[in-house]
């Protein structure tokens, strides 16, 4: 009961593009992981801070939201993925061992925090975390995780933690595949109606979303000085750095992403401004990882003075360069 043979596990730089490119090029469609993000319009920004995650810390989201590129590459693409949620933790168990018996390979939505083979210092209560499962031997299932350098095994009760973790976005057991794929694809004639969607949702999203809320978020923070102790602070300032940086691969990583999507398609259409776009999406990435970097910085040196005017001021400067990239390709 193992298709390991036939899969070929490879490196990705986020968990769901990186699933869906690996579902798809094991049905023999090859399309990178950039190309995807894009043509889904991946890319956003939200800060919600009446929507609290573990430990009472707002959310804050630098993509769209899970299951939503799934949902945007299949209306793109005219591909069809079979998708499954569960509230019966056996079922879905027992639908999993019968996929596995037919030779699927499927995507999984998983929590971090019960995965064994994910590092340690990585395993926080992340609950929109995707894998791929690929086999079953030896009552063990085999996972591909696009982070990690090979395959691992997990066992069924571990598995099955994972994929009914409580709290934001939980899981449920999510299962998906892909079952039809169109023989010919058009990749090229679906760029510019991507970018448009995402650069009309980036510039006119209202606060707390977009670009606008990037801003929200610069305030917000300025604004927290005398309100808040300095412990809440710190937390929140460490919270932002993670998600950013660790759990959410988000921030500057979604931002370099972007932009390779952005060069990507000027090599397919040759459109200048493509490039350009491409090079100044970088350099936004650039200083969301300076911002992330400041935050995680006060986070864990204790005895340094919390300046939140300087972190809102990088903050907004990243956002400046975003809301510059937006405007450029919106004039394409």
């Amino acid at each position: 009961m193992i298709v390991k043979e036939k899969f070929e596990h490879r490196l990705y730089a986020h968990c769901e593009t990186g699933v869906i490119a690996s579902l798809l090029r094991h049905h023999g469609l090859e399309i990178s992981e950039p190309m995807i993000f894009g043509l889904s319009s991946g890319l956003m920004f939200a800060f919600l801070p009446f929507v609290k995650m573990m430990g009472g810390m707002p959310v804050v989201a630098y993509r769209i939201m899970p299951k939503s590129i799934i949902r945007g590459i299949q209306k793109q693409l005219g591909i069809r993925f079979e998708t499954r949620s569960y509230k019966n933790e056996a079922r879905a168990m027992q639908e999993l061992d019968e996929l596995m018996a037919e030779k699927k390979v499927v995507g999984l939505q998983a929590c971090l925090f019960w995965l064994p083979f994910i590092p340690q210092e990585m395993r926080v209560q992340f609950n929109a975390h995707n894998i791929v499962v690929f086999g079953k031997e030896n009552g063990d299932y085999w996972v591909s995780d696009v982070f990690l350098e090979q395959p691992n095994k997990i066992k069924p009760t571990d598995l099955q933690n994972a994929r009914f973790a409580k709290g934001v976005m939980a899981p449920k057991g999510f299962v998906y595949y892909p079952t039809y794929i169109p023989d010919k694809i058009d990749i090229d004639s679906l760029i510019m109606k991507s970018i448009r969607k995402t650069t009309r949702t980036m510039l006119g999203a209202p606060p707390p979303c977009g670009v606008r809320g990037i801003f929200y978020l610069a305030n917000y923070l300025e604004n927290l000085k005398g309100r808040r102790d300095e412990k809440y602070i710190r937390f929140l300032l460490g919270h932002i750095a993670e998600m950013q940086e660790e759990t959410g691969s988000g921030g500057a990583g979604f931002r370099y992403m972007y932009a390779a999507f952005l060069n990507e398609s000027y090599n397919r259409l040759q459109v200048p401004i493509l490039q350009e776009a491409s090079r100044r999406m970088t350099e936004a990435g650039h200083l969301w990882r300076q911002f992330a970097l400041v935050c995680a910085r006060t986070f864990k040196t204790k005895e340094s003075v919390i300046d939140l005017n300087h972190i809102a001021a990088l903050l907004r400067e990243a956002g400046e360069a975003e809301r510059d990239v937006h405007r450029l390709l919106k004039a394409v």
